[in-house]
Order: structure tokens, then C-alpha cells, then sequence
């Protein structure tokens, strides 16, 4: 496995462009299935789980090239209806392309799937949405095959706002009889993508960003040439990176409505955060302030993802901070690792109280899922010393040429391979 070694200390300064995000794309990428036209990508990220996404594609008989960060899919020869077990035991957003590959053939046989282990993430709703749109699903043994003679359009309640759920059922209902109404749907700016996308090629899909979403099935689709919208967690990685190490630096390709539940947080610890032209910069201050209580939400709340890259930053702010984590049960799994560095932090439940310290010593650590690795990270820039982290192969789940672009804002980090 790679590994990273970072010396800390450095101030980051300069400039970062944010890629298409991973959130959006995933989907995106999953309604593909859907088509029989050509679909061309720009601003894709290269990403191991964008890869394991186009080989699950590629897999079904979809012809695909890529051109740095153009994605070219002719999705006409797509035959196939079996989900291969290993990339979506790999990738959980595989589970997406359940809704799409009904929506085109009428039947599917997926896993449950994977990705990091940050607690339960049930598809109950996931099953219980494409049910109502009158598919069959047999669950034994770990194995859903779905069948459906004719799909067709229904009132659709969700019991959470599940991100997946609205995803997977705005993608069958898109080829669905009649209308179908997705009531208490997530509210994420990917949602709104995933309808933009699917619209450009011919859907007729509205109120994505809103609790209420309507989806009016239509036949056939259309090509089409689509731009991914940048992405806010990593737009949020490089904020609270650029506060911890004491740095000014401007984030270009940002959409600044994703990030506001961000931006208030690095204005509580007294960093200027200031919007220009299509992105932001972030000017730190000598001695960052702690932040009251932060509650993950679903959008447009905190967001879970950037809980760890927060956590992170709080353990260098004068004072006491706390974080209550509301989406996934298991995700403080960076806790012992940041421990490693000097970090004050005490979890109780669902929340942790940290405490600010005056230095982070390096150490090695272990990353064990995609954000915690982030936090990893972004603690290691301002330690003082040497750090080491290893299973960096979930941090490229999510963060293209991490390195790179922060060796680009001066800081000194290393990828050694095997």
C-alpha cells in the first residue's frame, strides 16, 4: 500500500483548483445505464471509485475513452444486467446503478454493497422507493435480484432524506409510466446535478434542492455534453488545511452557496474568508479560535464528510470545541490516530469534545477510511516533526493528486509506494 510522509509546518500559500466532484459524478456516471446515446463528461476527477465505476460500465458493454478529465461513453451496447460482486463490494455508489439498469432492461442482479466502514448506511430505502415503483426484489442471501415487467410512476415518501434513495429512484422513475413524487428527498447539490444531468439528455425532472422532487418517465433520451459541478468537500479540505497551517490561499472553481455551512465554521475560528470571481479565499490567523458545537445534518447542513477534516483543524483552536456526529454511527475512527499526534479530543457517543492544544508532534498513523484519512492529512501539514500515514488508497477514493496540489501550496509531502 502507499503511504504518505509528510514534514509539517509549513504555511500553504498560492492557488488550488477544486475537481468535478466525486458525489456527482458517481450518479451521474450510474444514469449512463439509462441511454443508448453518446455521453460526453468534462471536469471528471480521476478517482479509484470513478474507475471502479467505469469498469462496472465497462463491464455491461458500455465503450468508453477518457481524455484527462473528458469521460466519451457510448452506452448503446449495454446488454448486460448483472452488477460484477467485486467492484460494488469496492464502491458503495454502486448501488445507484440499480434504478438505471431497471430503467433500461427491467431487471438486475446486484450485491449489497461496500465502501468505508463508517457505520450502517441500510438500503431500506433504497428497495422500499423501487418496490413502489413496481419492482419485485428478492433479497436471500445477501444477493438482490430485481425484476420489473413495467415501471411505473408512484407517490414515494422517504423516512430519511437518504442521498442514495432520492438517486436510485430518480433514476428508475426517469423511465417509469407517469409521474413519480419523491417527498422529504435529500436536498444535496448532487441531487440537483443528477437532475440537470439527466434533463440535458431528455428527462423531465424538477424541484431537485427542495424536499419534494417530481419525476415525469419519458422513453428515450438524447446525447449529451455535461459539465460535473466542483466539489464542496473537497473545497472544504482545503479550507480548513490552509486555516490550521496559518496560510492564505485562493480555492478556485467553487460554488459558494455548497459551502456555506463551511464558511461559517472558519469564521467562527476568526479566519477571513473572503468570495471572489468563482472561488474563495481563506486568510488564517495566528491563533485560531475554538468552535462551539458543530452538528452534522443533511445538506444544507454541516456536512458528515467534512466532520474528520473539521476535528482536525479544532485540535490547533485556543479553547474547547464540540462535535456531534448525526449521520453515520461510526465515524470517528481518526480519533486514536490524531491521539498519536498530541490531540485532546474524548468521545462520548455520537459526540466528541476536543480540546485545543499548542502543538501536534508527527507520528505514524493509519488511515481507515476516506475523511478520516483527509484529517489525517490536513493534522500532519501543522505538526511539527515527521509524519507517516499509511492505507492511503481511501484518501484516492475521494481527492485527486492530494499531493500534488498541496505540494503546489508549499507543503512538503511525499508519496513512497508499495
Amino acid at each position: 500500500m502507499d503511504r504518505y510522509i509528510i514534514n509539517g509546518g509549513n504555511k500553504l500559500n498560492g492557488i488550488v483548483r477544486v475537481d468535478g466532484a466525486k458525489n456527482a459524478i458517481l450518479p451521474i456516471l450510474a444514469s449512463v445505464a439509462l441511454t443508448d446515446k453518446q455521453v460526453i463528461l468534462h471536469d471528471c476527477p480521476q478517482l479509484s471509485d470513478v474507475n471502479d465505476m467505469l469498469s462496472i460500465l465497462k463491464s455491461m458493454g458500455c465503450k468508453i475513452k477518457r481524455e484527462g478529465h473528458t469521460i466519451i461513453l457510448d452506452p448503446s451496447g449495454i446488454n448486460e444486467w448483472r452488477i460484477p460482486d467485486y467492484y460494488v463490494k469496492k464502491i458503495r455508489s454502486s448501488i445507484v446503478i440499480l434504478g438505471a439498469v431497471l430503467g433500461r432492461m427491467g431487471k438486475s442482479g446486484i450485491t449489497y454493497p461496500g465502501g468505508c466502514e463508517i457505520g450502517q448506511r441500510p438500503i431500506d430505502l433504497h428497495l422500499k422507493g423501487l418496490r413502489k415503483l413496481g419492482v419485485e426484489i428478492d433479497d436471500s442471501y445477501g444477493y438482490l435480484n430485481c425484476t420489473v415487467d413495467t415501471l411505473r410512476g408512484a407517490d414515494i415518501h422517504l423516512d430519511y432524506p437518504s442521498v442514495g434513495a432520492t438517486e436510485n429512484i430518480m433514476l428508475a422513475a426517469s423511465k417509469a409510466k407517469g409521474t413519480t413524487v419523491i417527498r422529504n428527498a435529500a436536498k444535496e447539490p448532487e441531487i440537483v446535478d443528477l437532475q440537470d444531468f439527466i434533463n440535458a439528455m431528455g428527462g423531465r425532472i424538477s424541484g431537485a434542492g427542495t424536499d419534494t422532487v417530481i419525476i415525469e418517465g419519458v422513453k428515450a433520451f438524447k446525447p449529451v455534453e455535461y459539465r460535473v459541478i466542483p466539489d464542496r468537500i473537497a473545497t472544504g479540505t482545503f479550507m480548513v488545511a490552509a486555516a490550521i497551517t496559518g496560510g492564505d490561499v485562493f480555492i478556485d472553481n467553487v460554488i459558494e452557496s455548497h459551502v456555506q455551512s463551511i464558511i461559517y465554521k472558519l469564521r467562527e475560528t476568526g479566519c477571513e474568508v473572503l468570495l471572489q470571481d468563482n472561488g474563495i479565499r481563506i486568510k488564517s490567523i495566528p491563533e485560531l479560535k475554538a468552535i462551539d458545537h458543530t452538528k452534522t445534518l443533511p445538506y444544507p447542513g454541516f456536512p458528515s464528510d467534512m466532520q474528520a477534516p473539521l476535528m482536525a483543524m479544532l485540535t490547533r483552536c485556543k479553547g474547547t470545541s464540540i462535535v456531534t456526529e448525526n449521520i453515520f454511527e461510526n465515524r470517528y475512527k481518526h480519533v486514536p490516530e490524531l491521539k498519536k499526534m498530541g490531540a485532546n479530543i474524548r468521545v462520548e457517543s455520537n459526540t466528541a469534545i476536543i480540546q485545543g492544544v499548542d502543538m501536534l508532534m508527527g507520528a505514524r498513523m493509519e488511515a481507515t477510511d476516506l475523511r478520516g484519512g483527509a484529517a489525517l492529512v490536513i493534522a500532519a501539514l501543522d505538526a511539527q516533526g515527521a509524519s507517516e500515514i499509511g492505507n492511503i488508497n481511501h484518501i484516492d477514493r475521494g481527492y485527486e493528486g492530494l499531493e500534488c496540489k498541496l505540494k503546489g501550496l508549499g507543503a512538503k509531502i511525499e508519496r513512497i509506494k508499495g
